[in-house]
């Protein structure tokens, strides 16, 4: 159901599918013990299907009772919504979703646009009767009635402040008109077909234009001279509406979409689908958080702009990431750049704590010791440091590798450190007297990383020379080599009980050894390109694996089965680390930013109520259904 739901979910439907996803979550949630392990979970996609619908939803709620609907227009202090369909313009109240007042023109015809003025006490609409009229909102009375246009009226709105009215018409005119006196100024000409829809600019200096002619027209106000014309869309463009800040212009189409515009670049952000007819009007809140659109299929979508985002990024680095690590108590994390920086992170706010500056350039690796207070990074400067996490200081600078050092990580008491280089070396140091205790030798190439055993007497090493090492740590002797990869090892983890030692290549697999007998378990295939990391998750039956691929994927470790490939990335995903309590994933990427991503059933669900607590109000019934805790 996860995935025809999420399909169903970017062609439209975007609350529908919401809910589809929220009930095969329960359901699975029924299915599932407490603290169960996602690897044992009977279905994945539930979990990742709501997961991603969250991330890119964008409609927000819809309110029923109109059989067409033309036009839609916020108040300004955005607890009423105005409605224009055939010869009635209807208020609702959108705190509680309930219809206010209905004003009647006296005849049937169709009411093609209504705008609220700056202050909210003036409503104006405009008509298929060649008028435009002007409402008292408190008393639901017509003022007066502006008449000029030659064919049917489509789009009306306000200046900013005020004392404008501009109209757009199909005698493929714009009118301005002085509102206080209800006289023309002037019209404006240069479109081929009808005007469906005009919006000023914020800063009431422009004026946009939506014309059958397939166009937008940028114009300047004060002049009444044409400044840009925007083109792109296929079929009529029947609406416009500028954003808060003037950056952006939405747009409605009779293809039943809405598209978001950068007017900076003239290009398209993103396209808005789930109606099922035509897309009359569009407009956006006051806030700029919403865009409400009018459609033809009877019904009004409200649509979050903010949060068309993709996964959670923390941003910050001015260049690749290259290496993350949570702190032991998961409230932290830490990340390596090839900017020369190494940042820690506040994983509750996604806000950068600190950053930490000292190596010379790019920087290959961080960890946290297991107390959490010192911090160690590796650098393509040949050194390592280690830093005082509460102060930010550095505390000392480990040398004596002559290549670029490629990873570090802490002994599970924390009083040793072994550090990876492309010296072709690993060396194991006295973490209190930052002295070098000794250096092991054997591999051919590079090594790029290196992982003691949760018991920390066994260390495990991988090459470019495409070979894992076993090392006995008190002796510093090889123990066993083990071969299968056929490129490049870029990463090799311990299961949380050491029975296991995954490993990730160039040759695109993934490995499983047995560390007692070191024969292969599993290859796991599936990546595109090289396998970047790999990591287990705490209770060890789940292992993460990052890619060049761009992709991050989930393994059930007993069956060696893919359990979910996580995109989002644009670029190749250098490190992948489990929070220590399991539920999040934190994953650094050559596209400068650090992604967390949710892997907790019960917060998935949480967030899905918390989305859906507007649409579900005036709806008890699926409320109990839904979030029957709510």
């Amino acid at each position: 159901m996860g995935i025809r739901t999420l399909r169903q979910f970017y062609v439209g439907g975007q609350i529908e599918n919401l809910l589809e996803i929220m009930r095969a979550g329960r359901e699975l949630k029924g299915l599932v013990k407490s603290k169960q392990s996602l690897a044992d979970y009977p279905a994945y996609s539930p979990v990742f299907s709501l997961q991603e619908i969250l991330l890119n939803i964008r409609e927000w709620n819809q309110l029923e009772g109109h059989n067409k609907v033309n036009s839609v227009a916020f108040s300004p202090d955005r607890k009423m919504l105005a409605v224009g369909s055939d010869g009635s313009i209807k208020l609702w109240n959108l705190t509680t979703g309930k219809e206010i007042a209905s004003l009647t023109t006296g005849n049937k015809s169709e009411i093609n646009s209504v705008m609220f003025s700056p202050d909210g006490t003036t409503l104006a609409s405009a008509s298929e009767d060649t008028t435009i009229k002007l409402w008292n909102v408190a008393k639901g009375k017509e003022i007066t009635s502006l008449t000029g246009h030659e064919e049917s009226v489509q789009s009306v709105v306000f200046s900013p402040d005020g004392t404008t009215l501009a109209s757009g018409s199909k005698d493929t005119t714009i009118k301005l008109w002085n509102v206080a006196k209800g006289k023309e100024i002037t019209s404006l000409t240069g479109h081929e077909e009808s005007v469906q829809s005009v919006v000023f600019s914020p800063d009431g200096k422009t004026l946009a234009s939506a014309s059958w002619d397939k166009t937008i027209k940028l114009w300047n106000v004060a002049t009444g001279k044409k400044i840009a014309s925007l083109t792109g869309h296929q079929i009529n463009v029947d609406s416009v509406a500028f954003s808060l800040d003037g950056t952006t212009l939405a747009s409605a189409s009779s293809d039943g979409s809405i598209k978001l515009w950068n007017l900076a670049t003239g290009k398209e952000i993103a396209s808005l689908t789930g109606h099922e007819e035509s897309v009359q009007s569009v407009v956006f809140s006051p806030d700029g958080k919403t865009l409400a659109s009018a459609s033809w299929d009877k019904t009004i979508k409200l649509w979050n702009v903010l949060t068309g985002k993709d996964i959670p990024s923390l941003t910050g680095h001015q260049d690749y990431v290259y290496s993350v690590a949570f702190s032991p108590d998961g409230k932290m994390l830490a990340s390596g750049s090839g900017d020369s920086t190494i940042k820690l992170w506040n994983v509750l706010t996604g806000k950068e704590i600190t950053s930490l500056i000292g190596h010379q350039t790019r920087v290959e690796s961080v960890v946290f010791s297991p107390d959490g207070k010192t911090l160690a990074s590796a650098s393509l400067d040949n050194s390592i440091k280690l830093w005082n996490v509460a102060t930010g200081k550095e505390t000392v600078s480990l040398t004596g590798h002559r290549q670029t050092v490629e990873s570090v990580v802490f002994s599970p008491d924390g009083k040793t450190l072994a550090s990876a280089s492309s010296d072709k070396t690993i060396k194991l140091w006295n973490v209190a007297t930052g002295k070098e205790t000794a250096s092991l030798t054997g591999h051919q190439e590079t090594v790029g990383s290196v992982v003691f055993s949760p018991d920390g007497k066994t260390l495990a090493s991988a090459s470019v020379d495409k070979t894992i090492k076993l090392w006995n740590v008190t002796t510093g002797k090889e123990t066993a080599s083990l071969a299968g990869h056929q490129g490049y090892v870029y990463s090799v983890a311990f299961s949380p009980d050491g029975k296991t030692l995954a490993s990730g290549s160039r040759d695109k697999t993934i490995k499983l050894w047995n560390v007692t007998t070191g024969k292969e378990i599993y290859s796991l295939t599936g990546h595109q390109e090289g396998g970047r990391s790999v990591t287990f998750s705490p209770d060890g039956k789940t292992l993460a694996s990052a890619s060049w691929d761009k992709t991050i994927k989930l393994w059930n470790v007993a069956t060696g089965k893919e359990i979910a490939s996580l995109t989002g990335h644009q670029d190749w995903v250098s490190s992948v680390v489990f929070s220590p309590d399991g539920k999040t994933l934190a994953s650094g990427s050559g596209d400068k930013t650090i992604k967390l991503w949710s892997l907790d059933l019960d917060d998935l669900l949480a967030q899905g109520c918390n989305y859906l607590k507007d649409y579900l109000a005036t709806r008890d019934e699926l409320r109990q259904e839904i979030c029957p805790n709510k």
